[in-house]
């Protein structure tokens, strides 16, 4: 592996740690309420999938260390969020839904996956390209779902619920992962992690348009809440000025 390739690669891993670790003030206030009120396990499922998989063809693919790496860590912290989402789930049906997805995705499908290619395809280059192939689809699915707030953004012309600092991590995340992956002629993680960058420039434009539309609209909420204490006082004080008279 030369420099190059290898300081884009620690750049990487860095920006993915991030990602990795910013659900965490979520998981906080979920230990801290003890209940995981109306949060979703499934992205974190999934979450986990995706990073079993990139392990293992980090793990399988020669000079894959740093792919391997920064999924392992991103395993473990995605265990670590489910744990804590089925201690502390709000109930005994989420509890029970989330032990479903966890068995049949990342214990079952992951189980499959690895012994599919471990014992039914000889050749290393067969097994690197179909775990290639599996990763690269279920990646720009991933990339693909905040694509969802894109379009809450558009009708309500607010961005409270597309956060600007996930987005843009995303895109840097698929930016600089696609830029390895060129580097590598790696084609199973430059497509994901291009689709990624341009998907997260996407949701930035977006940020960037409809930013000034929440703002408007807090100042427009504030000149409306100004005039009512206007009024309001102006009242307080011809009932004072009649009450001294």
């Amino acid at each position: 592996m030369n420099s190059t390739l290898f300081i884009i690669g620690v750049i990487g891993n860095i920006i993915s740690v991030l990602v990795f670790i910013s659900p965490s003030p979520t998981f906080w206030r979920i230990v801290r309420s003890r209940s995981t009120e109306d949060f979703e396990a499934a992205p974190y499922v999934l979450t986990l999938l995706n990073t079993l998989l990139w392990l293992y063809y980090g793990l399988t693919k020669p000079d894959g260390l740093l792919i391997a790496t920064v999924n392992g860590f991103g395993a473990v912290m995605e265990t670590i969020y489910l744990v804590l989402f089925l201690v502390y789930a709000a109930d005994k049906g989420k509890r029970v839904k989330t032990a479903k997805l966890v068995a049949v995705l990342d214990i079952g499908f992951f189980g499959v996956v690895f012994a599919a290619t471990t014992f039914a395809i000889g050749g290393l280059d067969i097994k690197i390209m179909v775990i290639g192939l599996i990763c690269a689809c279920l990646s720009v699915f991933m990339y693909g779902s905040p694509l969802a707030a894109v379009r809450r953004v558009i009708t309500s012309r607010s961005v409270e619920y597309m956060p600007f600092f996930l987005s843009f991590f995303l895109f840097l995340n698929g930016g600089v992962w696609a830029t390895y992956a060129i580097l590598d002629k790696d084609v199973f993680l430059g497509v994901p992690n291009g689709t990624g960058c341009f998907l997260g420039a996407i949701q930035l434009v977006i940020y960037a348009v409809y930013m000034n539309s929440r703002v408007a609209s807090h100042s427009h909420g504030s000149d409306e809440a100004a005039s009512l204490l206007s009024s309001e006082a102006s009242k307080h004080g011809q009932h004072d000025a009649s009450t001294r008279v």
